[in-house]
């Protein structure tokens, strides 16, 4: 019998024509699930959660089987097939509406790319023709309403491309009905509001098509608060300038296609400013990647050769929804991917949907793949290609967070001159996620929390399940575990993995920078080609191995035949643990790290081998303790005890807060400022939340009106000031003046404008830097001089006194407020509590003004300096200097520990990712903090009796000598003693 499938609408089941009926709504939820992943397997776990929503019975899984069961008998036993971990509906285009409106649009697109405009709206509409309404409508299905959502939405954005066509072709009367009925049931959609506009202006209907723009912009200022888009204002400003006639939409690009869910510019309003934007941030992807594979020395002379192809693991979709149908509608039944670092290019390319998982076991190359394949995507360019956008994928978390949300705000802080409005419009980064143009590169998804793979897996396949292109790695057995656990995966992805390194091409790589003569090496090569099974055979199946090696005995006085050594190397394990061991001493050999790109002339740095380790040791163990493994300089309070960096965040501040107390009122009102500013300081870096690093710049120009706004916040805060403590006009107006500059001098640090700038951790730190000193800078003046001037002119007024006029309650109104405003801007909600009371206290303190204005000047600026040491304390860039300075009083890290930072990235140590840096070997992070962790619980006596302070991670008596070293002091042992 001949079986169609509608989905566009109610459900819908027909046999040679009849109508087939389904027995029950929980038959319908199945056959719905499996319906909207058409070819794919759908996990049984997913089709449990379709049946119920809330709470499933004990006997769901057997119920759901028992459904597929009957399925089988009404539809044909070779409908729905059983395939690994769940259920697959086996359907042709022809069977399936969903299926034939993607056909069709998908013909529209290339037609519009061949310019047949009138053939492109032919093919759309018939393929629109097909919904009858929301996608299952009446059935509520909770696990499938993102699905459901985002197909509704690409019927949404087909009719939005359609109607971009037909405005090309002038058929603006014709869609104006159907565009007034679209605005009814979509009232807050711009693109359909532009649209309107466009085709009434076009069909002299102007004042209509104003009317249509102050509709939607009353309604989004109402409902939203927000005025309507740059591109929707633009078109407004043409209409009214009689300029409607603008350049014709550039076709999206075929890759592109998958995103049909999201907007497309209107015709006529193609947003130069992110196409500006895309183009400057390809130039910064490809220079920021350049660098780190300068940086890993990839092509000295070359990388270790690797090899990947199709896994061989059950973790994969099947061929068919890889592949989709060949030329000749035949499926296919196998996929067969294989290639080394200059093929996957090329092949990714070829893949219909463009998604990747690349699977390989730890070391493998993974990141070094994904590295090669975002620059070769870069080098040569197809036409509108999206760009691909490297990220490491550990700090997502897919419960809280979704991706498409996640990678706009990292765009953002990778790049943070994607947050200028002015430069590339409103939400550029969000734009670019939303309308495919980029390709989301996600490195490591080993790396976040073992209880996320699954469902960051499964969010991944929900957020690319349209056919956006998508790069994913992990680690082999993680990936299959998580696939094998909850039954969810990548539903169109083709997953490679990584192959293990061949002998021939280890002992090339080995052998690839040997002097004319030198024969070091030539006992590994003659033991790896005797033993090609063997132990060093099998612990350099690794790039990252075969690297170490190579590293380990660079120095023309080490002897690499000691890897040979079967007693001291009995197995695969030893050999690698002796080559992460000697990496370090390696690389800190007393020679200077390459520099920098902007690097001034200096001393060449140079570090001893065994502090670095020890302080290397210590930010292993830190940066292992935090969820993404992020190495960051705002996150060095985390490695201090709370209470601790409490104290000496906090008491700075209230020293100077003291002493101004007592110049102004004496010992006693000195101690209850100290104390005050003390317990507020205290209390607010143990339990208040700290705002991160500022990636802004100095800019003045087109900052007027913003200045001025903010301007007019100042006056009315020294307004309120100056009157609440009885000031004379003339002094009002004095800090009005004052307040104004310095509040509205703020707009002058504002976002970068050039996104061809890439977020590094010696930008950012500049960058806060320069915020927290102007912050704190405008603090001070105006805060120090309202102090002085209220110490020196008040007119000493008394609203509501107490203990005998030594306090006074409205005061304490005033004080608390400004205290707890300033607290809230310093550090939330915690702050504003703790400064607000601590505000409250001495604000209500009732003492005689000053005697002479020598005095009043010296209280002004102490005041003024106590608050512009708690500004700056409060941002990320002062806690850091603090937390620095404690930290290498303890000897575990560097005083100048971005130098240092800087200096393990060139040596190769760390890899930079934006702002952060990381371990460039998760493996040497796991040694270290593993070696640190049994250092500790075997020899704590005598490791404090070797360091006092050092703390519990850090070994120094026993660590592993440079295997140069060591062959130069007679071939004494290189291995760790245990």
């Amino acid at each position: 019998m001949a079986l169609e499938f509608r989905v566009l609408g109610t459900l819908e089941v027909t046999s040679d024509g009849g109508r087939l009926s389904l027995p029950s709504t929980r038959h319908q939820r199945v056959v719905a699930a499996l319906l909207l992943a058409p070819n794919s397997v759908v996990p049984l776990s997913k089709l449990v959660e379709a049946v119920w929503s809330d709470e499933p019975p004990a006997t769901a899984v057997k119920q759901v089987q028992n459904c597929v069961s009957v399925l089988r008998e009404r539809l044909g036993g070779q409908v729905i097939l059983t395939d690994g971990p769940g259920y697959r509906i086996a359907v042709g285009e022809d069977q399936l509406d969903l299926l034939r409106f993607h056909r069709g649009l998908s013909d529209a697109r290339r037609l519009a790319a061949e310019g047949r405009l009138a053939d492109a709206v032919r093919e759309a509409r018939a393929g629109l023709g097909l919904w009858r309404g929301s996608v299952l409508d009446g059935l509520c299905i909770s696990v499938l309403t993102n699905r459901v959502t985002l197909l509704n939405e690409q019927r949404l954005g087909a009719i939005e491309q359609c109607v971009d066509w037909q405005l090309e072709l002038g058929e603006h009367r014709d869609v104006a009905a159907e565009l007034m009925e679209l605005v009814a049931e979509h009232p807050l959609r711009e693109k359909l509001h532009a649209q309107l506009m466009l085709a009434l202006n076009r069909g002299g209907r102007q004042a209509d098509a104003l009317k249509v723009f102050h509709d939607l912009r009353t309604r989004l200022v109402d409902e939203l608060g927000i005025d309507p888009g740059s591109e929707v204002l633009q078109l407004h400003e043409r209409i009214l300038a009689g300029e409607p006639q603008v350049p014709r939409t550039v076709p999206r690009p075929p890759a592109a296609e998958a995103g049909a869910g999201t907007e497309a510019p209107v015709a006529g309003l193609r947003d130069d400013r992110l196409d500006l934007a895309v183009r400057e941030l390809a130039s910064a992807i490809s220079r920021q990647w350049t660098v780190e594979v300068e940086m890993r020395s990839l092509h000295r002379p070359e990388p270790v050769p690797l090899r990947w192809s199709s896994t061989g693991r059950q973790v994969a979709a099947v061929a068919s929804a890889v592949l989709g149908d060949g030329p000749d509608g035949a499926r296919p039944d196998r996929l067969s991917l294989s290639g080394g670092l200059g093929d996957v290019v090329g092949q990714f390319r070829q893949l219909p949907t463009r998604q990747l998982v690349v699977l390989g076991e730890p070391g493998a190359g993974k990141s070094v793949l994904a590295i090669l394949l975002t620059l070769g995507l870069l080098a040569e360019p197809l036409p509108a290609e999206p760009i691909p956008v490297l990220l490491p994928l550990a700090s997502w978390n897919p419960h809280r967070e979704h991706l498409h949300r996640w990678l706009a705000r990292r765009l953002v802080e990778e790049y943070p001159a994607l947050a200028n409005r002015s430069a590339y419009g409103r939400d550029a980064a969000t734009r670019l996620v939303l309308e495919g143009r980029v390709v989301p590169v996600l490195d490591g998804l080993d790396e976040t929390p073992p209880a996320l793979h699954a469902a960051a897996i499964d969010a991944l396949d929900q957020a690319v399940a349209g056919g956006r292109p998508l790069v994913v790695t992990c680690r082999s057995t993680e990936y299959e575990l998580a696939v094998n656990q909850a039954g969810s995966m990548l539903a169109r992805a083709a997953v490679v993995e990584i192959e293990p390194v061949e002998v021939d091409d280890a002992i090339a790589f080995l052998t690839a920078r040997r002097r004319l003569g030198e024969t070091r090496w030539q006992p590994v090569v003659d033991h790896l080609r005797r033993n090609p099974a063997g132990v060093l055979a099998q612990a350099l199946r690794t790039p990252l191995m075969v690297d170490l090696a190579r590293t380990a005995y660079a120095h023309p006085c080490s002897n690499p035949a000691d890897l040979c050594d079967t007693t001291r190397f009995p197995d695969r394990g030893t050999i690698e643990g002796h080559l992460l061991d000697a990496y370090l001493p390696a690389v800190y050999r007393q020679t200077p790290a390459p520099p920098a790109q902007g690097d001034r002339p200096t001393a060449a740095r140079s570090y001893d081998p065994d502090q670095a380790e020890r302080w290397l040791t210590f930010l292993a163990q830190h940066t292992h303790r935090l969820p993404a493994g992020d190495l960051a300089w705002w996150q060095l309070d985390k490695a201090v005890p709370r209470l601790v960096s409490s104290v000496y965040l906090g008491l700075p501040a209230a020293v100077l807060f003291a002493v101004a107390g007592w110049l102004a009122g004496g010992p006693v009102i000195g101690m209850i400022y100290g104390l005050s500013f003390a317990a507020a300081g205290c209390v607010s870096h143990a339990f208040g939340r700290r705002s991160g690093p500022l990636r802004v710049e100095f800019r003045i120009r087109g900052t007027t009106m913003r200045f001025l706004r903010r301007c007019a916040v100042g006056v009315v805060i020294a307004v309120s000031l100056g009157l609440g403590w009885s000031l004379s006009v003339g002094v009002v107006i004095l800090l009005a003046v004052v307040f104004g500059l310095a509040v509205g001098a703020h707009v002058w640090v504002g976002t970068p404008v050039d996104a061809r700038l890439v977020s590094s951790p010696a930008s950012v730190l500049r960058n806060d830097r320069v915020a927290a000193m102007s912050f704190a800078l405008s603090l001070l003046v105006s805060l120090g001089l309202f102090y002085g001037m209220a110490f020196a002119f008040t007119r000493e007024t008394r609203f509501i006194g107490v203990l005998n006029g030594r306090f006074d309650l409205a005061l304490v109104l005033a004080g608390g407020l400004a205290s707890a405003l300033l607290g809230r801007f310093l550090m939330r909600n915690m702050g504003s509590v703790a400064y607000g009371l601590a505000g409250a206290v001495v604000g209500g303190l009732v003492f005689p003004r000053a005697t002479n204005p020598t005095t009043a000047i010296a209280v002004g600026i102490v005041f003024g300096l106590a608050v512009g040491l708690t500004v700056c304390l409060a941002r990320a860039w002062g806690a850091a200097v603090l937390n620095r300075v404690w930290l290498a009083s303890r000897g575990h890290t560097p005083l100048r520990l971005m130098r240092f930072l800087d200096d393990a990235h060139r040596r190769g140590v760390l890899r930079q990712v934006g702002a952060v840096y990381q371990f460039r070997h998760l493996r040497l992070e796991e040694r270290l903090t593993v070696r640190a962790s049994q250092d500790h619980e075997r020899s704590p006596r005598r490791r404090a009796g070797v360091r006092e302070g050092a703390g519990p991670s850090v070994r120094t008596p026993d660590r592993v000598p440079d295997v140069a070293a060591t062959e130069q002091r007679r071939n004494m042992s290189v291995t760790r003693r245990s």
